[in-house]
């Protein structure tokens, strides 16, 4: 059946990804096959309105509810260009499917929404005293209702409105059946958590990262840059079991003191604590030999030196062969830190999908994200591949002119084998000699923040001066 689907009009790239990703929660095999969307009547494709074709309202109820960018989902009884248009479409739903919700012994509320634009309360229940044709028989509660119906309007497109492309406006009415839960995001916003640090990932997208991975109670979800945990606190809230690892031993062992830590972070929302926390090298993983298909998604954002750079051990002078492999003292391993040097990101990303591989369970998910730099939006970017896993899903989050970063999704497919890892290394060449050089470096804050050189600041200030593209809400038109 067809739903209407309102998305919040933030992280547009994310909103069909996520739907998609969820129903695989809910749905069987085929269903999946059979989700389709399709636009409302002259709307653009990055408009906050969406037809999605999901087998019962039960899995679109779990979907909604679960979601974090779906505003609301509704059973669509009507729709037009203007009220009349509205009415006749009502009129016209089934009886079969309006009467069961307009019964005496049920309670309603009508709520108004608008998008791009906004009208005062007075014309707000103008508009719901126009829906008197509706032959409603319940009484109103506008507290606790058990029927929700929303009236839903959009505004003519212009200039300055913030809105898509849209020909004309379209109005929607219909009965919701779920929504996202945002008080989430006020609960887990990072601004009163216990244990920061300077790459915590924002609650709202380590939810979504949670959700493209499936963390379901029963699943168990690895972060090999766990950091503060930001991420895996979004799994556990899910019910999913977690475990980390960070090159850092002061971040896993130490924190800022007993009570401010990794496990604090846990503790404060009552969640389930982590297995366990390893300081471990994601260039030097610590699985035993012949250890496969141990975890069911594995979540992370890998270090790509803009806030903070990749790290793996050795020491500079230990990789350069300056000096001998080094055994560390008996009375000198209490308190020790190893050395290290630098990661570069196109190691680690090789690094990551290696071990991805190798430890998730078939249909298992990986979802990281992975750095771009926009200086030709007209570039074909070219993602890291990998013969065991299918790019399912990727989704853009504009971070600056120059910068932007993609949430990728993958699914295992094919089982890890010496021949596997030995096709994965030639791609894995392929893609560090076909690609951008602050890549290879591992120095994507200076291609950011700071032109090379005196020719690139002329290049930057006569493409400034070029007319710029529309734009609405941080989205190139």
């Amino acid at each position: 059946m067809w739903y209407l689907c309102f998305f919040y009009h933030r992280l547009l790239d994310y909103r069909k990804a996520e739907v998609e990703s969820l129903a695989q929660l809910f749905c069987s095999e085929d269903e999946v096959n059979d989700l389709q969307w399709r636009l409302p009547l002259h709307h653009h494709q990055d408009s906050p309105f969406h037809f999605v074709n999901l087998p019962s309202e039960d899995v679109a109820t779990k979907i909604a509810n679960r979601s974090i960018l779906v505003k609301g989902m509704y059973e669509l009884w009507g729709e037009g260009g203007n009220y009349e248009e509205l009415e006749e479409s009502i009129r016209n739903y089934p009886d079969e499917r309006k009467l069961p919700y307009l019964e005496s012994n049920s309670t309603f509320k009508i709520n108004v929404d608008t998008f791009g634009k906004v009208i005062s309360l007075v014309e707000q229940n103008q508009r719901i005293q126009g829906l008197n044709y509706i032959p409603f028989k319940g009484r109103v509660n506008l507290k606790s209702p058990d029927i929700k119906f929303w009236l839903m309007e959009t505004d003519d497109y212009g200039a300055n409105n913030g809105l898509p492309p849209i020909v004309e406006k379209r109005i929607f009415f219909g009965r919701e059946i779920g929504g996202a839960d945002r008080k989430l995001l006020p609960t887990y916003q990072l601004k009163s958590r216990t244990y920061l640090g300077p790459t915590a990932m924002d609650a709202e997208i380590a939810f979504l990262m949670a959700n493209q991975a499936l963390a379901t109670p029963g699943k168990l979800v690895y972060d090999p840059f766990v950091g503060t945990g930001s991420i895996l606190v979004a799994a556990a809230h899910h019910g999913a079991m977690t475990m980390g690892a960070d090159i850092d031993i002061r971040v896993v062992r130490d924190g800022r003191g007993p009570d401010c830590n990794v496990w604090s972070n846990f503790k404060q929302y009552g969640l389930p604590m982590p297995i366990a926390l390893l300081r471990a090298d994601n260039n030097l993983p610590p699985w035993r030999s012949g250890l496969k298909e141990v975890f069911d998604a594995i979540i992370c954002d890998p270090p790509y030196g803009v806030r903070a750079g990749g790290r793996k051990s050795g020491g500079r002078k230990l990789l350069k062969g300056v000096v001998s492999p080094y055994i560390v003292p008996d009375d000198k391993r209490t308190g020790h830190i190893p050395s290290t040097a630098a990661y570069s990101l196109v190691e680690c990303v090789h690094d990551l999908l290696d071990l991805a591989a190798r430890m998730l369970v078939m249909g298992g998910r990986l979802v990281f994200f992975y750095p771009v730099l926009r200086e030709d939006d007209n570039a074909d970017t070219h993602f890291p591949e990998h013969p065991c896993f299918n790019l399912i899903a990727s989704s853009e989050q504009i971070l600056s002119s120059r910068y932007s970063r993609v949430l990728l999704t993958m699914v295992k497919y094919s089982q890890y084998t010496e021949e596997v890892a030995e096709a994965a290394r030639i791609k894995h060449i392929d893609f560090k000699e076909n690609h951008l050089k602050w890549l290879e470096d591992g120095n994507l804050h200076s291609a950011v923040f700071s032109p090379a050189d005196a020719q690139l600041s002329a290049a930057a200030d006569a493409k400034a001066t070029k007319e710029p593209k529309p734009k609405y809400r941080g989205k190139y038109v």
